[in-house]
């Protein structure tokens, strides 16, 4: 069985994860994904590069909550989170959430609630290269409302 979560320095193959996550079970009649990528600047200010930090072990940790999590909410037959770290430019991938389950309704909401969760949640830190210089930012977005919308409070989240 191939892992759930995988935090990786090298990009990923989209193709080759949704076919794997396809691949899994003969019950899949939907595969939701989506994929982050680098934008070339933070709000209007222009980024060159990231660098994007975390801590091994607890990191992977937290995900697979948010993954168990979407599970007892959602009827899914496969997850597959890759989030990438290390020294990322514009346009690069940064991460994959891909789910699949039986009917697209499931997929659709599962993919976005773990996309919401992972970008709320996930202790990653990042580093970004600026024409004013490098500066350290939080990579997780405080956004209570995307938490709310699925019945969590930010101070409740797993992680």
């Amino acid at each position: 069985m191939s892992p759930r979560v995988s935090i990786q320095t090298q990009d990923f193959d989209v193709s080759a994860e949704l076919a794997a996550l396809r691949a899994r079970d003969g019950r899949v009649g939907a595969v939701c994904a989506f994929v982050g990528t680098m934008r070339d600047r933070n709000g209007a200010e222009p980024v060159s590069a990231m660098e994007l930090e975390h801590y091994p072990g607890m990191t992977e940790k937290a995900v697979e909550a948010m993954i168990d999590e979407a599970l007892r909410r959602f009827d899914l037959l496969g997850v597959r989170v890759v989030h990438r770290v290390g020294l990322l430019s514009p346009q690069d991938q940064i991460v994959l959430v891909a789910v699949a389950s039986a009917h697209r309704g499931e997929s659709f909401q599962a993919c976005e609630f773990l996309m919401d969760y992972l970008k709320t949640q996930a202790p990653f830190w990042k580093k970004e290269r600026t024409p004013d210089g490098v500066r350290w930012v939080d990579a997780r977005v405080q956004d209570d409302a995307a938490l709310a919308r699925w019945g969590i409070a930010a101070a409740n989240a797993p992680g």
